[in-house]
């Protein structure tokens, strides 16, 4: 076995034939990631000396990366001792990872193709998570889906999902089509490491696309809960292809200095509002990314070209944080 040192000092063991991220864990190190399959990049790193073995596909990962040596720590082993460009994450810790029991407290449509789902645990065994964090829904027949918690953490124990129907999505039949209130599920987590590191900066981006919202929407809230002096200058840039698809109005959030800023990329000829990508309005608007940090949550493809030209434009990649959205039915 073989050792992985990260540039904080966190030394951790790692088991033949298993990834770096899955021998972190058993080490009860948590080093950012989202997806675990090699699709959203969260866990890229760079390795610094030693050596890796993939372990299967890097799909996130550009030819252009692997040639600089990144790798992404879900899908690699190490084959020698090793030195990666990466921290772990202490915050997560004291967290409890678990399948929890949970009914459906309420149902709302806010869209034809979005739900708001409210769901509760018992009260004596409530989720403690961070805001951003996600849980993984197990429904009928044993399917899975993971969804982002919509909120800050609660007094009642309530966590908030936003639910965009899939088409032909088995998942979607039963939330859009068959669902009830107090209908019994169970959920595994919390899970992800996508969450806002302390101490605050002066400024904080925050990206979305779609329900990419709803990890956002938790932040922010949580933010809110702070004095007006602690919250830090917040701009807000969601993006939606059609306007039917904005459904919510994000600066009812009460942060003292949020910005909202608020997109279409296939308006209507009578849309009045800003229109294009969430990463090309951020770049017209900002130049200087000194004491800045920046969360993106959404669809692969906006987080991949944001965090390639933010990075360019100035802003360190260790200020960048993402939860990629990976596609399924």
């Amino acid at each position: 076995m073989y050792e992985a040192s990260l540039i904080n000092g966190t030394c951790f063991t790692c088991k033949p034939d298993t990834s770096i991220l899955d021998s972190a864990n058993a080490s009860g190190i948590t080093l950012q990631h989202s997806c675990k399959t090699g699709q959203c990049g969260v866990c890229a790193s760079k390795v610094l000396d030693g050596n890796t073995k993939i372990l299967k596909a890097e799909i996130a990962l550009s030819s252009e990366q692997i040639i600089n040596g990144w790798i992404l720590t879900c899908c690699r082993e190490a084959i020698s001792d090793v030195a990666l460009d990466t921290e772990d994450l202490p915050d997560l810790s004291e967290l409890v990872v678990k399948t929890w029991p949970a009914r459906i407290d309420s149902i709302e449509h806010l869209t034809k193709s979005i739900l708001r789902v409210i769901l509760r645990t018992p009260p004596s065994n409530s989720l403690h998570f961070l805001a951003g964090q996600y849980v993984s829904v197990i429904g009928p027949n044993g399917l899975r889906r993971s969804y982002s918690i919509a909120n800050a953490p609660r007094n009642d124990g309530k966590i908030e999902l936003h639910i965009k129907r899939v088409a032909g999505g088995a998942f979607s039949e039963y939330w859009f089509e068959q669902a009830n209130a107090n209908d019994l599920l169970r959920f595994e987590g919390p899970l992800g490491t996508f969450f806002v590191r302390k101490p605050l900066p002066r400024k904080l981006l925050l990206l979305a696309t779609g329900t990419g919202l709803a990890p956002i929407k938790a932040i922010l809230e949580n933010i809110a809960s702070l004095p007006g002096n602690e919250q830090p200058e917040i701009e807000l840039y969601w993006g939606s292809r059609h306007a039917e698809d904005v459904y919510l109005d994000p600066s009812l959030i009460m942060c003292s200095s949020l910005k909202v800023h608020l997109l279409l990329s296939q308006p209507a000829e009578a849309w009045a509002g800003r229109k294009g990508y969430v990463q090309n309005a951020v770049l017209e608007d900002h130049s200087n990314f000194d004491d800045c940090a920046v969360y993106a949550c959404g669809s692969i493809k906006m987080i991949e070209s944001a965090k390639a030209a933010l990075i360019q434009s100035g802003l360190p990649s260790n200020k960048f944080h993402s939860d990629a959205f990976v596609s399924s039915n």
